[in-house]
């Protein structure tokens, strides 16, 4: 039977060496989301694969939260992360060096696996998890990018949505970790 290694043994980057390493490119940009252990877990998530940074926008929690701080489990330390009235407004800082990508299933949406890196860094947007995306901030992505789904409902959480876009184009798309 395998053995599960332990923390010492997974050769992972001390916190001097995450943030001395290359980033990947990927910025997050987090429309509205609701929730703290969401937010949480979308640290832990940038923090695996090397993501630029994170934007909290609108009513978004931000560190230091003792929920979110529960998921991130440190992340909050390692991430670059910055605070916005509005994603709007973050896009527009953003827009002129990444392509903005929103995570929404819209009538013009690409299905994820058909979807090709657009060759500049990403700005990928998450929405709500109630109501998504909200028009305004739609209206200023390049391009909307939808995960297919087989069953009866018609959305995945938040967290997971943008780790399986991560994990698809950061590792099938750009060739490996």
């Amino acid at each position: 039977m395998d053995r599960k290694l332990r923390t010492h043994e997974m050769k992972r980057k001390s916190l001097d060496e995450f943030r001395k390493a290359q980033k990947s490119g990927l910025t997050l940009i987090l429309d509205n989301v609701r929730s703290a252990h969401n937010v949480g877990s979308l640290f832990r998530t940038a923090d695996a694969f090397l993501a630029s940074s994170i934007h909290l926008c609108g009513y978004t929690p931000r560190p230091p939260h003792s929920d979110l701080e529960k998921t991130a489990l440190g992340a909050t330390s390692s991430i670059h992360w910055a605070s916005h009235d509005s994603a709007a407004k973050c896009i527009d800082q953003l827009k002129p060096e990444h392509c903005v990508v929103g995570l929404e299933i819209t009538e013009n949406a690409i299905p994820l696996d058909k979807f090709s890196w657009p060759g500049k860094p990403i700005a990928l947007v998450l929405g709500n998890e109630v109501s998504g995306i909200s028009s305004e901030v739609l209206a200023k992505c390049d391009i909307c990018v939808e995960i297919p789904q087989l069953g009866t409902k018609h959305s995945l959480n938040v967290a997971i949505s943008a780790a399986i876009f991560i994990w698809q184009h950061y590792t099938i798309k750009k060739g490996g970790i």
